[in-house]
């Protein structure tokens, strides 16, 4: 009689351990549920502030615009942890654009007047690959895709360029600059010069 009374208890323990782990899984998959629902929309506002707004851009060849919601998608997954906090829109009609070329890059950087950088884009961001950074034709994508984006979320309407280095798209992107809109008051060339600073080597012996 004691076996057959163990035996029994120890079936209803083990029905009950059953029926608390089926609640818990149940649990556990609505919480699931329920924090995916709420990160839904958190992914949508990162990805809206992380947008370059490629809609508007309809010269911009149709491969730039894949890569360049490619790199959207990508920055909205790693930035899904960190949220970010909205900043305040305000209005900047003057500021400056920084151009730097050289022999493997370029890389346009638009600032207000306080030098704060309101928008920017570089050849690999673009989604050009090696020897194609450095070409004139990069150099004229990423000046419109820096320009478009300054323009609609701040306003932009002149800049004075400063450009410094001496690869071969800092013409184009100075053109593009105009060219999509933007007033150019003022162009200076800030390459580095050497004034006999560095001891030079020594002739080789033959």
């Amino acid at each position: 009689m004691s076996e057959e009374v163990k035996d029994e208890t120890t079936k209803k323990t083990l029905a009950e351990e059953s029926s608390k782990d089926e609640n818990k899984k149940e649990a556990k998959s609505e919480n699931k549920e329920a924090k995916s629902e709420e990160a839904k929309p958190e992914e949508k506002e990162e990805a809206e502030s992380f947008s370059f707004d490629t809609s508007s851009d309809d010269e911009l060849p149709e491969e730039i615009k894949e890569k360049l919601e490619k790199n959207k998608a990508a920055r909205a997954k790693k930035k899904m942890v960190k949220k970010k906090k909205k900043k305040a829109s305000r209005t900047v009609r003057s500021g400056s654009a920084h151009i730097q070329a050289t022999y493997n890059n370029t890389v346009v950087t638009l600032t207000d007047e306080n030098g704060d950088v309101i928008s920017w884009a570089s050849a690999g961001l673009a989604g050009f690959k090696g020897a194609k950074k450095a070409t004139p034709y990069a150099a004229q994508i990423i000046t419109k895709i820096a320009v478009t984006k300054a323009k609609e979320e701040y306003g932009l309407e002149e800049v004075s360029v400063f450009v410094k280095g001496v690869g071969t798209g800092r013409e184009s992107a100075i053109r593009a600059l105009n060219a999509n809109g933007l007033n150019v008051v003022l162009i200076k060339d800030k390459t580095a010069v050497p004034h006999n600073g560095c001891r030079p080597k020594k002739p080789r012996r033959v």
